[in-house]
């Protein structure tokens, strides 16, 4: 029998949460305001300064931890990147290693987030690969999978474009997130080529993330971002032409709680990067979904490619799916994977979710209630929630978890067909 966010919390003795988080942060205070008020205390905050800094952190075998964005804090910042200026690009791939580190250093509870799967979600080329193994469609990419080629600078860019015939690329930090290192690069065969980006390149040659979005088009300045970024890593994809709304470029950001797509809110931008802080708005998502059935295809659909790419991560209760709309609305392919990609403020359930009237946080309160509560049937006995285990069982019959499905596919790349 399916069940929905609306059905009843499993009896037994009062949940007790507790947040690895920024405590002054946003996020923490919006998830804390979902336990209360499901009738819950406040969860203990675990501040990731302490984390980092002890090298991890001790929880109760009752406590159900959730992991939260160290991002937003300079502290916090300067620890895992050793950077002075807390804009600077530049520090990723130091970021990622202390991360990690930290994170395989928490012992006990019962955790809502894998420490071997956020690894993998915080490395755009392993992400990747994990996608296109399960068939889930993604934009073709040259540095994920087994014949992956290494990145080192911009003239390992350009031999990538003449010789897998891209004029058009996305060229990412492997460990960046909200935008930050992403070139929007396009040649044309008069050799004229221009990189959209965030990065601000100081006289200097450091980079600096910036709210406002520009334009690089001397080839010498491309390359030099490029150079820069090199040391971290370099993800690169094809560039796949975008559906729009509104005569602006558009995508969605699909949150998926215990397996089900829940929330969905769609990005428009009149630059090939749709990220709200760098100025993307809001749009309609009905008009989305009509412009998905006019074309013939099921809006259903839609959401079974999210809720594909997240069962390739079976013990992380929540993601937010990345989804492009190739032009035309019937294919789509998942850009992109973020662990922490559930902070649409306000922005309550889709119908038929089981998320009706609920935020993202609050879903994910009762997700882990039903699914990884301490003492139910349900709970994990090895201190994991698991979506393979816990989650709606007739639902995923029909959407089967990543590491299952890429055994009986072949590896590929591209669009997926959404039809009636």
């Amino acid at each position: 029998m399916s069940r929905s966010a609306s059905d009843p919390v499993p009896a037994g003795p009062p949940a007790r949460f507790a947040v690895v988080a920024n405590p002054e942060n946003r996020r923490a205070a919006l998830f804390a305001d979902a336990v209360r008020a499901a009738g819950l205390p406040a969860p203990r905050i675990v501040p990731w300064e302490r984390v980092l800094r002890s090298g991890g952190a001790e929880f109760a075998p009752d406590e159900i931890v959730r992991l939260d964005s160290p991002g937003e804090n300079t502290d916090v910042d300067r620890l895992v990147r050793d950077m002075p200026d807390p804009t600077r690009v530049e520090g990723s791939a130091r970021w990622y290693r202390r991360f990690v580190r930290a994170v395989r250093g928490l012992r006990g509870g019962v955790r809502l987030d894998d420490p071997g799967e956020l690894a993998v979600l915080f490395d755009k080329r392993l992400c990747h690969a994990a996608l296109a193994a399960a068939d889930v469609p993604v934009p073709w990419s040259p540095t994920s999978g087994p014949d992956a080629v290494p990145v080192s600078g911009w003239d390992d860019v350009r031999a990538a474009m003449r010789e897998h015939r891209m004029p058009r690329l996305f060229v990412k930090l492997a460990h960046g997130s909200s935008a930050s290192g992403v070139l929007a690069v396009e040649s044309s065969g008069r050799g004229r080529i221009r990189a959209t980006t965030s990065v601000e390149l100081a006289a200097d040659g450091s980079l600096f993330n910036s709210l406002k979005v520009r334009r690089y088009e001397r080839e010498q300045d491309i390359a030099a971002v490029v150079d820069a970024l090199a040391p971290d890593g370099l993800h690169l994809e094809r560039w796949l032409p975008k559906a729009s709304q509104a005569g602006r470029a558009a995508d969605l950001r699909v949150v998926v709680v215990a397996g089900r797509a829940t929330h969905a809110v769609v990005r428009t931008s009149a630059s090939p990067l749709t990220n709200l802080h760098l100025g993307g708005r809001r749009g309609d998502l009905d008009a989305v979904r009509d412009a998905v059935e006019a074309a013939g295809g099921r809006w259903t659909d839609v959401l079974a490619v999210c809720e594909r790419a997240a069962a390739c991560f079976p013990r992380t209760l929540c993601v937010g799916v990345d989804l492009l709309p190739a032009v035309g609305w019937r294919r789509f392919a998942v850009g992109e994977v973020n662990a922490f990609g559930d902070l649409l403020p306000r922005l309550t359930g889709l119908p038929g979710s089981g998320a009706e009237g609920l935020d993202t946080y609050a879903a994910q309160v009762t997700a882990a209630l039903r699914h990884a509560r301490p003492g139910t049937a349900s709970a994990p006995s090895t201190g994991q929630w698991c979506l393979g285990r816990h989650a709606d069982e007739e639902h995923h019959a029909q959407h089967p978890p990543c590491a299952e499905h890429h055994r009986h596919h072949q590896h590929r790349t591209g669009t997926t067909h959404v039809s009636a």
